[in-house]
C-alpha cells in the first residue's frame, strides 16, 4: 500500500537510512540479556541496604529494555524515560561514560539526533537514587534495539487540559497496539481478563472437570438460537458453518462417560453489533454430569464470589454508577412472576394467539410470526432486564423458550432453566439439560416448523445428538457464560470493544 508520511514520519526514515549508514543494525536479531524491570527498580531496589547485600549487588549491574518515552538532554548529560510492561523507570545518561574517550559520536549524533520517542532500547547500569528521590538507573550502555518509524500519540498535559491523548475510540480499536504502549489502563484490563480466565479455569479443576476443544467448523450449527456464519469446505464439497455454541459436543462428551467438561470456545453469531455485542465473541460452557440447576446456581456463585475477589480485591464491584455485590446466595426469580412483577400481566397457560395479543396491548413490537417463546422472550425483555441490577437468577421458563432444558419436575408446562443478570444484562445461561431423546427430537421439530414460518435464528435438527442421547446420557446440569460481558462486569467497562484486543470494525480503506 502507498503511504502518504507526513514531516516527522520522513524525518524517522531518514534517521534509519543514516544509522544504518554509520553501520548501527536498527533492528539487531541478537539475544539482549535483560534480568530486571521498572517493576523490580521501583519496588524492590534498597538504596540503603548494605553494600554486601546481595539485593543490592543485584541492582549494582541492572540491564533492562523497553521503549524509550521522554527524554530530557542538558548537554553532556540527559534524563530519559524507559517504558517496559510494567511501567516506566528513569534512566541517566551521560556522554563520558556511554561514550568513553575520544569517540563522542554514540552520544551526540545517535542518542542526540537519530533516536526517537517510542524507540526500543536497552540500557546496562546501575540503580541509585537522585537527589530529588527518584529511584533512577546510571546508565553504562545504551544500545538501540528497534527503531520506530512512527510518532507515539503521546499524552501532554498544561494548565489541566490534556492534550494529544489517544482517546478515539475508532482509532484505539483499530490501532490497539498503539492503545496498549500509551493507555496503561488498557493494559490492565486485559491483564484482569486473563486473570478471570484462569480462576474460572482453577475452579473448574478443582471440582473435577476436564478441560476440553470441540469443533469450530461443524456441519449443523447447533445449541442455540442464532443466525450463522455459512462456508464452504471444497475438498468435501459442503457447507460448513461456524460454531454458534458448542453445548451439543460438550453433552456428546457427558454421554461418552467424562463426569464434567468445560470449554472457553471461540463462538461466531452473524448479528448485529452493539455495546454488548461482537459477532466472535468469547463463552465458557461446562457441563456436570449428576447434578441440576440448582445445584448449578450454588456452584456459579460460588464462581464468581471468586473471579471477583481474584480480580478486584472484593466482591463489591462499581458497575457503572451502581454498586453490585457478588457474593451469594443471589435471588432467585421464577420468569412468570418477573413478568407479573414488572408488567403487570400474569402469562401463565396463555397460548401464542393470547401472547401476541399481550404484546400488543403493551406495546412491544413483536413479529406476528413469532412462536410462543420469542413473544414470551419480547415481554421480558421490554419490562424485566433492565429492573436486575444485583445478580439475580431468572428461572423456571415456560417450554416454548428452552427447546434443550428438562421439563421442571413439577410442571411441565415449565423447564428447568436459569440466566443470572447483573446490571440488567444476561450473564449467564444454565438448563437442568434434557436427556429423553424422544422429547428432545420432539422440540427440535418445534424448531423447524418455527424456522419453516420465518425464524431464521430457529434450531436446527441434529441426528447425530439425537443418536447419542439414545445411547444415554446421565442427569447432567450446564452453563454457558458471556466472558466478554464478564470482563465488562469485572473491569468496569461499558463497551464490549474495550475488553476484546480486537473488535470487528469494518474495513478500513487505505489510499
Amino acid at each position: 500500500m502507498e503511504q502518504n508520511l507526513n514531516e516527522q514520519e520522513q524525518i524517522r526514515r531518514q534517521s534509519l537510512e543514516e544509522l544504518r549508514k554509520l553501520g548501527i543494525n536498527p533492528y539487531p536479531a541478537e539475544e539482549y540479556p535483560v534480568n530486571t524491570s521498572s517493576k523490580e527498580i521501583m519496588e524492590a531496589f534498597n538504596p540503603e541496604a548494605e553494600e554486601n547485600d546481595k539485593n543490592n549487588e543485584h541492582f549494582q549491574n541492572v540491564c533492562l529494555a523497553g521503549r524509550l518515552m521522554s527524554r530530557r538532554i542538558m548537554g553532556a548529560a540527559s534524563f530519559i524515560e524507559i517504558q517496559d510492561y510494567f511501567g516506566r523507570v528513569q534512566a541517566y545518561v551521560k556522554r563520558d561514560e556511554v561514550c568513553p574517550g575520544e569517540d563522542k559520536m554514540m552520544y551526540n549524533t545517535v542518542f542526540k539526533k537519530l533516536m526517537d520517542i517510542g524507540d526500543f532500547i536497552g540500557v546496562k547500569g546501575y540503580a541509585f537514587v537522585t537527589q530529588t528521590g527518584q529511584k533512577t538507573i546510571h546508565v553504562k550502555e545504551i544500545k538501540l534495539l528497534c527503531k520506530s518509524l512512527r510518532v507515539l500519540p503521546i499524552v501532554k498535559e498544561k494548565d489541566g487540559t490534556v492534550y494529544d491523548a489517544f482517546a478515539d475510540p475508532e482509532l484505539r480499536y483499530r490501532q490497539r497496539y498503539v492503545d496498549l504502549v500509551v493507555n496503561p489502563k488498557t493494559r490492565d484490563v486485559f491483564v484482569k481478563r486473563t486473570k478471570i480466565y484462569n480462576t474460572m479455569r482453577n475452579f473448574f479443576n478443582e471440582n473435577g472437570c476436564l478441560e476440553v476443544e470441540t469443533p469450530i467448523l461443524q456441519p449443523i450449527p447447533g445449541g442455540a438460537n442464532a443466525r450463522p456464519f455459512v462456508t464452504h469446505h471444497n475438498t468435501l464439497d459442503m457447507d460448513l458453518y461456524l460454531r454458534i455454541a458448542d453445548e451439543l459436543y460438550l453433552k456428546r462428551l457427558i454421554v461418552g462417560g467424562y463426569p464434567g467438561v468445560f470449554e472457553f470456545s471461540k463462538d461466531f453469531r452473524n448479528e448485529g453489533m452493539d455495546r454488548t455485542h461482537n459477532p466472535e465473541f468469547t463463552a465458557m460452557e461446562i457441563y456436570v454430569a449428576y447434578k441440576d440447576y440448582n445445584w448449578m446456581m450454588r456452584f456459579v456463585e460460588q464462581m464468581l464470589e471468586r473471579v471477583a475477589v481474584a480480580v478486584n480485591g472484593t466482591t463489591k464491584l462499581k458497575i457503572g454508577d451502581q454498586e453490585v455485590e457478588f457474593k451469594g446466595p443471589y435471588r432467585r426469580l421464577p420468569m412468570i412472576e418477573a413478568i407479573k412483577e414488572y408488567a403487570g400481566v400474569d402469562i401463565t397457560g396463555m397460548d401464542e394467539t393470547q401472547l401476541l395479543d399481550a404484546c400488543k396491548k403493551l406495546k412491544v413490537q413483536v413479529d406476528p410470526n413469532f412462536g410462543a417463546g420469542k413473544l414470551i422472550d419480547a415481554l421480558f425483555g421490554e419490562f424485566c432486564e433492565k429492573n436486575l441490577i444485583q445478580p439475580t437468577f431468572v428461572t423456571d421458563y415456560p417450554v416454548a423458550t428452552s427447546p434443550l432444558t428438562k421439563r421442571k419436575r413439577d410442571d411441565d408446562t415449565l423447564v428447568e432453566r436459569f440466566e443470572l443478570f447483573v446490571c440488567g444484562k444476561e450473564l449467564a445461561n444454565a438448563y437442568s439439560e434434557l436427556n429423553d431423546p424422544v422429547d428432545q427430537l420432539e422440540r427440535f421439530r418445534d424448531q423447524l416448523r418455527l424456522k419453516d414460518k420465518g425464524d431464521d435464528e430457529a434450531m436446527y435438527i441434529d441426528m447425530d445428538f439425537i443418536r447419542a442421547l439414545e445411547y444415554g446420557m446421565p442427569p447432567t446440569s450446564g452453563m454457558g457464560i458471556g466472558m466478554d460481558r464478564l470482563t465488562m462486569f469485572m473491569t468496569n467497562q461499558t463497551s464490549i470493544q474495550d475488553v476484546l484486543f480486537f473488535p470487528q470494525m469494518k474495513a478500513e480503506q487505505y489510499k
